[in-house]
């Protein structure tokens, strides 16, 4: 995406990159979209780089992707449904998605007293990112949308840690590492 310069069109709460301190954006300010993945944009507001989650899309006069998923049976998970929820979670700093950024180390899809739940572990590209908890929660978020998911757990882990080792080449060709 190229940056875009836009006038907000009312107050936006944002979060500050990568501190994840919270902020109001006032309206009637210009500020400009670096990063527009995911349903979340990644601004520039008063010199700094800011998070604007979806559900504010409409302050900056932007408007959401819905997914698109398989269907499937009466009460069925699919995990490429979770995948694709999972692809639709960004790092604000990255333009490369946490699957392909290798930050998903494990997936589990069970029932548990009647419910579906879906268990990810997963990590950071940093252990000490003031981001990781707003990660966390667009996970959970989205993978809450996913067909027939009751509950989302998501555990952070450190060890192994992560090194770009673990792109994929897709993100690596993102990110001009081939």
């Amino acid at each position: 995406m190229e940056r875009e310069v836009v006038l907000t069109k009312r107050e936006c709460p944002a979060l500050m990159v990568p501190s994840g301190t919270e902020i109001e954006i006032p309206a009637d300010t210009f500020v400009t979209i670096t990063q527009a993945l995911g349903g979340s944009f990644t601004v520039v507001y008063n010199g700094n780089l800011a998070r604007v989650e979806g559900k504010h899309a409409d302050a900056l006069g932007k408007d959401l992707d819905d997914f698109n998923f398989q269907e499937v049976g009466e009460g069925e998970v699919s995990e490429a449904n979770v995948y694709e929820a999972l692809r639709a979670v960004y790092d604000p700093e990255i333009p490369v998605n946490i699957v392909e950024l290798g930050l998903v180390y494990g997936l589990k899809i069970e029932e548990v007293n009647g419910r579906n739940l879906v268990h990810i572990q997963m990590t950071l590209t940093a252990p000490g990112c003031g981001m990781g908890p707003v990660i966390a929660d667009d996970v959970k978020f989205k993978v809450s949308k996913v067909p027939n998911v009751d509950d989302v757990e998501v555990e952070l882990v450190f060890d192994p840690p992560w090194s770009n080792d673990r792109l994929s080449e897709e993100a690596k060709l993102e990110l001009g590492m081939l």
